[in-house]
């Protein structure tokens, strides 16, 4: 693997550093690590870095030999991990169990992002609660600048598509909820029913949709681990 200078040391958690350790860069692999293949899913995923920055972190991926970027039958350019790629799973996931471990909730809470939310519900999403039909889920964040407010899911089958504007199907469930709220129950810092008590959460729908709110939400990927810290 190709090194890029830095550190100036021989140690190994240098040399790695040295590639890993560059602003966004971790987050870069997280996305491909989840699975994201195409330069503007990978933005979603990352949507405070600019384009070009994304471009300059995954050549410099590449160089180093954890990222393979090739054309698919389309045309179109994939980023996939490396066999070298694909051995940072355990750390970068482990990176993020530590986090949701031992950093402060209010902390956590305070780096509200509703479309980088609704991309991690997206890919999380499990379908099997749902009709058996093609189903259409608002979410609706008054507190939010109008442009920013709306967001649905549309689920047909195992197929989920995010939109942030108004796909014109009718809408089998509109959830209302503070942005806070909503990333909390992501998080696995609380939970639906919880918020529904404390008026945090509305719905406005198909009962049985809204029951089912805490199967087919999925939850972040570390929202399982037990909290060190509240």
């Amino acid at each position: 693997m190709e090194q890029r200078g830095g550190y100036g040391q021989f140690c190994p958690v240098a040399m790695a550093s040295e590639i890993l350790c560059s602003r966004w860069t971790t987050l870069v692999v997280r996305e491909l690590l989840l699975g994201t293949t195409r330069f503007n899913d990978l933005r979603r995923g990352v949507p405070r870095m600019s384009p070009a920055l994304l471009s300059k972190r995954l050549k410099e991926l590449e160089r180093a030999g954890v990222v393979i970027a090739a054309p698919n039958a389309n045309g179109v350019t994939e980023y996939h991990l490396s066999p070298a790629g694909e051995d940072l799973r355990p750390i970068v996931l482990g990176i993020g169990s530590w986090g949701q471990r031992w950093v402060e909730s209010q902390l956590t809470l305070r780096n509200l992002d509703p479309a980088l939310l609704m991309w991690d519900m997206r890919r999380n999403l499990n379908p099997k609660p749902l009709p058996q039909r093609r189903c259409t889920i608002q979410f609706l964040y008054p507190e939010l600048p109008e442009a920013k407010q709306n967001y649905w899911l549309v689920v047909d089958g195992t197929s989920v598509d995010l939109c942030g504007f108004d796909p014109g199907f009718d809408v089998d469930l509109l959830v209302t909820s503070s942005l806070k709220s909503m990333t909390a129950i992501w998080m696995g810092l609380t939970a639906v029913r919880r918020e529904v008590e404390a008026g945090n959460l509305e719905f406005d729908g198909d009962p049985k949709i809204a029951s089912a709110m805490q199967q087919w939400l999925g939850l972040s990927t570390f929202a399982a681990e037990q909290r060190k810290v509240s």
